[in-house]
């Protein structure tokens, strides 16, 4: 095919929207390792987590087998108002650079939520009502999944209690009201409102939170609350699935026009994103069908895959929720209040986390301002103003989009870009006063978070 007859826009039909999510632990020869309870040690059975999760939520967090899951039609359906979303080629980002390189980026944007969070928040909602709950708590850090779980939770009548890390919370009013706009109510956390709050408030004075701290209030306030459960955006086995329909549909798109990508990015705090752009794309690399190179791109300053331990650690900070075998920080780290967003999570999917340590992909870490600086061009380029998140991926991109440029190799780029940064503007206003600096993490500041790890027998790292 001619390049001149390939659009900016590589769009699905609507009666092309994916039936079934994809489950990539069905082609995992070495499957994610169990969650554990944290008493026994042992691997957690469906009735422990029932306190916790929806009934179905758990079947599906717990299923390593079933391939493909059908998609609930009332899903489909609310899906359909903005799905399929379009895989885009960013011809005058490639001019701008100079490159031979073919850059085509998955546009999750296009929703009021602002980002890809709305596929998992609606399929949470809907499993919460089809069981008779009468609410859903979770954490926000950017605050991209607490609009979404409001907005999902609007829709099928359900309350929403949402924990916001603190900085988040101060730095981005318009995006807790647009959560209270749909009816959710909105928490700064850690709050004196739980038991476990109190506790890190006291233990941690003056904190600004962390996805982990948020955690472990939502949690709390589910279990002691009859017809509540939690529900996160990230991490967990079920959002992976989910998600999913991102990488279904950029491939069936990239495939309409004979597209096959080299390398795949995606930006990776917890996993969902990232997770659901490669999952078919895995899927091929696994059952040993076709190969790519896939690059999964952190923040400098919580480098969970770049510079953290796989073992098995709390996924909140308050130490109440299952032990994940993951690449962690330690539940105990507080990150930088800068302006990375979702990606302040100090550990990482149990599914990307096996991946990456048996080599089926690759890792990097990119500092704040070289972050800034990539949403910069692409937004002057491409004419969407990038969330933060989604910049991380940017800026890989462009980075490999330039060694094309000097190796003169016509390589074929896919990223994700999760979202908009319109609730952004006090990180861009930072960025462009000259007022952002690009913390790193010291050996020793990790260290204190690595001392917080269980140790037990298995657990070595």
């Amino acid at each position: 095919m001619s390049e001149r007859t390939i659009p900016y826009k590589l769009y699905l039909e609507e009666n092309e929207i994916p039936k079934q999510w994809y489950n990539v632990r069905a082609d995992m020869k070495i499957k994610p390792a169990p969650l554990l309870n944290p008493g026994t040690l042992q691997p957690l059975k469906a009735e422990e987590l029932a306190p916790i999760f929806c009934d179905e939520l758990i079947k599906q967090e717990l299923d390593d087998d079933t391939a493909y899951v059908d998609i609930p039609e009332e899903i489909r359906e609310y899906y359909k108002t903005f799905r399929p979303s379009p895989v885009m080629r960013a011809y005058n980002l490639e001019k701008a650079l100079g490159t031979p390189a073919k850059i085509y980026y998955k546009f999750e944007g296009n929703n009021t939520s602002g980002s890809h969070k709305l596929n998992s928040a609606l399929a949470q909602a809907y499993y919460a009502k089809k069981q008779g709950l009468k609410g859903v708590t979770t954490e926000t850090g950017a605050g991209q999944w607490g609009t979404a779980l409001s907005m999902a939770s609007a829709y099928f009548g359900l309350d929403c209690k949402v924990f916001m890390v603190k900085v988040s919370y101060e730095q981005k009013p318009f995006r807790r009201e647009v959560m209270r706009t749909y009816g959710a109510s909105v928490t700064p956390s850690p709050s004196m409102e739980t038991e476990v709050g109190r506790k890190i408030l006291e233990a941690h004075p003056g904190t600004t939170g962390s996805l982990g701290c948020a955690i472990s209030e939502a949690v709390e306030v589910a279990t002691k609350n009859d017809g509540y459960r939690y529900v996160l955006g990230s991490v967990l086995n079920q959002v992976l699935l989910h998600q999913s329909i991102i990488g279904l549909e950029a491939k069936a798109a990239l495939d309409k026009y004979n597209i096959t990508p080299d390398i795949i990015i995606g930006c990776a705090g917890g996993g969902s994103n990232l997770g659901g752009l490669i999952a078919p794309f895995m899927g091929e690399k696994l059952r040993g069908e076709k190969d790519y190179r896939i690059i999964a791109v952190e923040p400098a300053s919580c480098p969970s895959f770049t510079r953290g331990k796989f073992a098995y650690d709390f996924c909140d900070t308050g130490m109440i929720c299952p032990l994940a075998k993951m690449y962690t920080l330690g539940s105990g780290f507080i990150p930088s209040p800068n302006h990375a967003g979702g990606l302040r999570f100090h550990g990482m999917s149990t599914i990307l986390s096996q991946l990456y340590h048996d080599g089926y992909m690759e890792a990097t870490s990119v500092e704040q301002t070289a972050v800034f600086e990539a949403a910069e061009k692409f937004a002057r380029t491409e004419g969407i103003l990038p969330a933060p998140e989604s910049s991380h991926a940017i800026r890989a991109a462009m980075d490999e989009a330039l060694k094309c440029k000097e190796t003169g190799e016509e390589k074929t780029i896919l990223f994700g870009l999760t979202g908009t940064g319109y609730f952004d503007m006090v990180a861009y206003e930072k960025f462009h006063n000259g007022e952002m600096n690009d913390y790193i993490p010291t050996d020793e500041d990790l260290a204190v978070g690595f001392a917080g790890i269980p140790r037990f027998e298995g657990n070595e790292f």
